[in-house]
């Protein structure tokens, strides 16, 4: 097949997976048609992956749709409003407001309360520690949050009730957050570019109200998105699973198996690369489904670690199977739901006027406190297990984040989705206490546990796979988990991973210089390559 390649034939590249990464890489390589061939096998019906929308009911609670899974993201996110702008869909900017805690336990950044103003020494302190955090990055980065927090002598409280929710919230990253680096907090407090808290407030912590964006309907999106791409030449083949590599080789390629539903609509799946004599099964719900073996030149991994290893089964080289295995992950469940008794209960949904302080270590807030009472309306919320304190529930008010639903609708008419985190910790769930009867959805995700280990044993060796062995066994690996959860970091990954097969650079983002630092900056670490615009 090399010689075909060297004759002019456009390499045929199996992107697996139609998440933000797999439709980013079609993307990417699908403006080069005489380059490249591309084929998309989504195992799920639609496109997306943990990105999605759901109905709801317009009547009760004022818009016909939900968004799922990813709801909205940073103002830096650059690649994914590229993504959106072209397609004609547009994310609405919001500032974000935050309710930590409850009751004694309970802080905000829209109003001061008495937890912050009973740690206002705590708060001082940590201005000096980030700092000093930020002097030595390079010691920092290898120490993980709990251990530095605990280097300066910072109590339990003011750890898990203060710093472990703030970070928790912009990385994504629950229960996993007191083992990521330091540098990642350091960063989020200063930076003036991404940091989240930036600046620190010396008196509160986090005054500032963060600029974040909510996403557009996220079904429409990726179902326009899979209409653009079909409409370039790519071969989207939804219900379509890869059961398994069965070959790599430079010479030959990969050849793989593949299973289709029978009701799959496989007009646009590429038959050149089947093998004739296909067989047809039954799955295990008892389903018929046909499976072929298929030829590949390139391929490309936009699914979890782990699925990425399992499906290489035998064909994984111990790198791969090291570095893909050193990836941990956690069961996660979100409630999507109408229960503000159990919101009420656990959280603090209200401008609270007996916790609110209006004087904060000599500074008046009394006019912060006159706002609060009219706009406190949060749209983030975490609380603390009564089990383990250390341990953390996250809830949304949709009503209050998603632009399509009506920001003056009564409490009762909102929306909640309440997020718990690891089957393996479910005895610390409150999940039953939500009333069935309320219940509209639950989701269900596979998560990636961030972890130090994470930053030292699978971050800095994925090059290996995505260089140093990519040209001999014709495969990359792509998706959020190859840094942080985020919907950018997998857009990005998708177009970095095409980069490396040769696709240029989207010209739209030619002129973005934030865009192209932060694609820089991936495609270094990740792919070890230099990039050049």
């Amino acid at each position: 097949m090399s010689a075909d390649c060297e004759s002019g034939r456009p390499k045929r590249v199996l992107v697996v997976g139609a998440g933000a990464a797999g439709m980013a890489c079609a993307d990417t390589l699908a403006q080069h048609p005489d380059r490249f061939h591309v084929t998309i096998v989504e195992a799920q019906s639609q496109c997306g992956g943990q990105m999605f929308s759901v109905p709801i009911d317009q009547k009760e609670f004022g818009a016909d749709w939900l968004n799922q899974g990813v709801q909205g993201g940073s103002h830096i996110y650059h690649h994914t409003f590229y993504v959106f702008e072209k397609l004609n869909h547009h994310p609405q900017p919001v500032d974000l407001q935050v309710s930590f805690g409850k009751g004694n336990t309970f802080w905000t950044n829209v109003y001061p309360t008495k937890l912050v103003a009973r740690h206002s020494k705590e708060i001082k302190r940590f201005l000096w520690a980030i700092k000093a955090m930020r002097w030595f990055e390079l010691v920092f980065a290898l120490i993980p949050i709990k251990v530095s927090l605990k280097l300066f002598f910072f109590s339990d409280e003011f750890i898990n009730c203060m710093i472990y929710p703030s970070l928790a919230l912009f990385l994504g990253t629950g229960n996993a957050t007191p083992n990521l680096p330091s540098v990642m907090m350091e960063r989020l407090y200063t930076s003036p570019t991404y940091g989240m808290w930036y600046p620190i407030d010396e008196k509160m912590l986090s005054s500032n109200l963060p600029p974040m964006v909510v996403f557009p309907n996220a079904t429409s999106v990726y179902s326009d998105w899979k209409e653009s791409l079909e409409k370039r030449g790519v071969s989207v083949r939804l219900d379509t699973e890869l059961k398994q590599v069965l070959s790599r080789s430079k010479q030959d390629g990969v050849r793989v198996s593949i299973s289709r539903k029978a009701n799959a609509n496989v007009a646009s799946a590429d038959a050149s690369n089947s093998d004739q004599g296909a067989k047809h099964t039954e799955d295990e719900s008892g389903s018929q489904e046909e499976v072929v073996e298929e030829t590949y030149d390139e391929i490309v991994f936009c699914v979890l670690a782990d699925t990425a290893k399992r499906l290489l089964g035998k064909e994984a080289r111990w790198v791969e199977k090291k570095v893909l295995g050193s990836t941990k992950w956690s069961d996660d469940v979100t409630v999507t739901h109408n229960d503000l008794d159990y919101m009420k209960k656990w959280y603090e949904l209200e401008y609270n006027d007996n916790v609110a302080v209006s004087d904060l270590a000599g500074r008046d807030e009394s006019g912060r406190i006159e706002k609060a009472k009219t706009m406190f309306q949060p749209m983030y919320l975490i609380k603390q297990t009564p089990a383990d304190p250390r341990k953390l529930e996250m809830s949304f008010d949709c009503s209050a984040f998603q632009y399509q639903l009506p920001k003056d609708a009564p409490l009762e008419k909102h929306v909640f989705q309440t997020i718990f985190l690891n089957n393996k910790h479910d005895d610390t769930w409150s999940k039953h206490e939500i009333n069935p009867e309320k219940i509209i959805t639950e989701n269900w995700w596979h998560q990636l546990c961030h972890s130090y280990t994470h930053y030292l044993f699978v971050v800095p060796f994925l090059f290996i796979l995505n260089r140093v062995r990519s040209h001999r066994y014709h495969t990359r690996f792509a998706g959020s988990w190859t840094l942080v959860n985020a919907h950018e970091v997998a857009v990005i990954s998708g177009i970095a991973a095409a980069y490396s097969l040769g696709a240029d650079y989207p010209k739209e983002l030619k002129d973005d210089r934030f865009a192209k630092l932060c694609f820089r900056l991936y495609l270094l670490l990740v792919h070890w390559r230099w990039f050049k615009p």
